[in-house]
């Protein structure tokens, strides 16, 4: 696994700090990226709340990615934190380049945890599934 903080930029959802994490496409690490995921979150003051609902909401999108991912491929998730809330995207390579359902369960959760949601192909069929989460806002159930 590798972290990498970089120095604030200024854009236009006013980043303050990046933290990207790399590790293997194998739900076996993914206790690695919750606990990642709540530090963050907590440093911007998220209610235990959503905290816990990020936490899920993260590992709701890897696993709609790890099922798709490339074997010996790695999960890299980049943290975007704001002012007012975190950017997460979550991606993995995969085979096809297929984005997942947005007519599922599982992405009606993930809507409702993380309230922003978007997934996206990107070169050599990258798919990456994108969380935004305003600190303090609450999400219809």
């Amino acid at each position: 696994m590798t972290e990498e903080t970089a120095v604030p930029m200024a854009d236009a959802i006013g980043v303050r700090d990046a933290v990207t994490v790399n590790m293997p496409a194998d739900s076996a690490y993914l206790s690695v990226l919750r606990t990642a995921t709540a530090g963050l979150a907590a440093r911007l003051d998220f209610t235990l709340d959503e905290i816990e609902d990020l936490r899920i909401g993260v590992d709701e999108a890897c696993a709609m990615l790890l099922s798709q991912a490339l074997p010996g491929t790695e999960l890299t998730t980049e943290f975007e934190l704001a002012a007012d809330g975190m950017r997460i995207s979550v991606s993995v390579i995969t085979a096809d380049g297929r984005l997942p359902a947005r007519d599922t369960f599982a992405w009606t959760v993930l809507s409702a945890l993380a309230g922003e949601v978007d997934a996206e192909v990107g070169p050599d069929d990258r798919v990456s599934i994108v969380l935004y989460k305003r600190r303090g806002t609450l999400e219809p159930a």
